[in-house]
């Protein structure tokens, strides 16, 4: 792991990172605006595939890179390497990069709002390779074709 917190890591991309970082901390929510596009994207999957696609991804990585899902359980959102939104062509999937705003919630917190973590960011900066996020999206697109992914 690198020197910075999940936290410090984050607020980072942030237009002004110190009072980014001071808010997020005294925010009752714990949740914050960040842009996409400078140290990461993220992929937004139906969580009906973005939940499959996670346990993929954890059977075949020993830490995939963070991973947002929202209360309602409609989303799943993968943080992928930044230009992936530019690149990604697939279908149902929402791609936010460059121009974008992702509500992050504070990975030290338990979960208290509409967005929480499956995965938290560690602070290393890791993030999901988007070729293996792609199989892993297939393997559980058959795998729910098969009857085998649940809901």
């Amino acid at each position: 792991m690198s020197g910075k917190t999940a936290v410090e890591w984050l607020a980072s991309v942030a237009p002004d990172p110190g009072p980014c970082l001071r808010e997020w901390e005294r925010n009752p929510l714990g949740f914050t605006l960040l842009p996409a596009g400078k140290a990461w994207d993220v992929l937004i999957v139906p969580h009906a595939l973005g939940r499959p696609t996670l346990d993929v991804l954890t059977r075949v990585l020993d830490r995939p890179g963070p991973v947002l899902a929202d209360f309602g359980e409609a989303c799943t959102g993968f943080f992928v390497p930044p230009g992936t939104a530019a690149r990604w062509v697939g279908t149902g999937v929402r791609a936010a990069g460059p121009g974008t705003w992702i509500v992050v919630p504070h990975p030290g917190r338990p979960p208290s709002g509409a967005v929480r973590w499956l995965v938290p960011p560690d602070g290393s900066g890791t993030l999901t390779d988007p070729a293996l996020l792609e199989l892993a999206m297939h393997e559980a697109a058959a795998g729910r074709a098969a009857g085998e992914g649940g809901p």
